[in-house]
């Protein structure tokens, strides 16, 4: 007669400690629910509200008539869109490539040979991503006038030659401004690599000095593996704000001269509050978006497989 009994009891008290667990999952559930509610009425519908008028001709102040597909069309035929969308794909050049590769070199280096003076270099290095980009922008303005400071160096060593405006010629405006994308995002990544190389286990690096492996084979071997968890967060964040960069194209050439420095970000201000073509800007920031998507879900993907 016990033996039901007991196992009566078993079961439901697997049934209770059941039951908790669910109430648990759901009440942890709720504490997420305020900050859904802020994502999604801030930044999800926003954004469906975008896709929504891309299919409108609409000047943003009289009734929208229906277009269907034609700004997509615009999108990919019209010259100034498409070298928006060139012009920002190259900045990734400039704004994840360069950065990456020098904000590992820097970071290899500190972390092998730590030296009083290292923690004020991180902290110039990082200055840049804790300054408004509008103030940066307007900094390397000057730096880069006609009469400042870079062409008064180059005309103090003999090089007057070489100085000009360099954000308002055609040929250097836009490696001029990339110059600029790549200060402010090598701080960031030397931090996050820097952080990363910490966490190596200092036995791989004993390991490869007894199998006498150099610096060189060191940083190929032991460093560069331990960090890739780190490259593919530096890699997405710099070629997000590779892709969307607008603070500092806007101040210091405003897209100019001509559509030499124009990126996604520039355009889309200009034909919503100075074209007055919110459909079609619309649509551009839709094609950007997917554009960032795809690319973050491949660099995600290769960051998996690699691990």
């Amino acid at each position: 007669m016990t033996e039901p009994l007991t196992r009566t009891r078993g079961e439901s008290g697997r049934v209770t400690g059941s039951s908790r667990r669910t109430r648990r999952g759901w009440s942890s559930l709720l504490y997420l629910v305020p900050a859904f509610v802020f994502y999604g009425t801030f930044t999800i519908a926003p954004w469906v509200q975008s896709v929504w008028l891309s299919f409108w001709e609409w000047d943003g102040i009289g009734a929208a008539t229906w277009a269907g597909f034609e700004n997509y069309i615009k999108v990919a035929t019209d010259e100034r869109l498409v070298v928006a969308l060139r012009n920002g794909l190259g900045f990734i050049v400039f704004y994840t490539v360069f950065p990456v590769i020098l904000g590992l070199l820097i970071a290899a280096v500190i972390a092998a040979r730590p030296r009083r003076g290292s923690g004020f270099v991180r902290t110039v290095l990082f200055l840049p991503q804790i300054l408004p980009l509008v103030a940066v922008g307007v900094v390397w303005r000057y730096l880069y006038a006609a009469d400042g400071p870079i062409n008064q160096m180059l005309r103090a060593v003999g090089l007057g030659d070489v100085a000009r405006a360099w954000l308002g010629d055609f040929t250097w405006a836009y490696p001029a401004v990339g110059v600029i994308g790549t200060w402010v995002t090598t701080g960031l990544c030397m931090m996050l690599l820097l952080a990363g190389i910490q966490k190596i286990d200092p036995s791989l690096y004993e390991a490869a000095r007894l199998d006498r492996c150099g610096p060189v084979r060191q940083f190929w071997h032991v460093t560069v593996p331990g960090v890739r968890a780190e490259i593919v967060v530096a890699v997405t964040v710099t070629l997000i704000s590779a892709l969307a960069s607008f603070d500092i194209v806007y101040v210091t050439t405003g897209g100019g001269p001509g559509y030499q420095t124009i990126v996604p970000g520039v355009l889309i201000y200009k034909l919503v509050f100075t074209s007055n073509e919110v459909g079609l800007a619309c649509a551009l920031a839709t094609v950007l978006s997917a554009i960032i998507l795809v690319f973050v879900a491949v660099i995600g993907r290769i960051g998996r497989r690699g691990a």
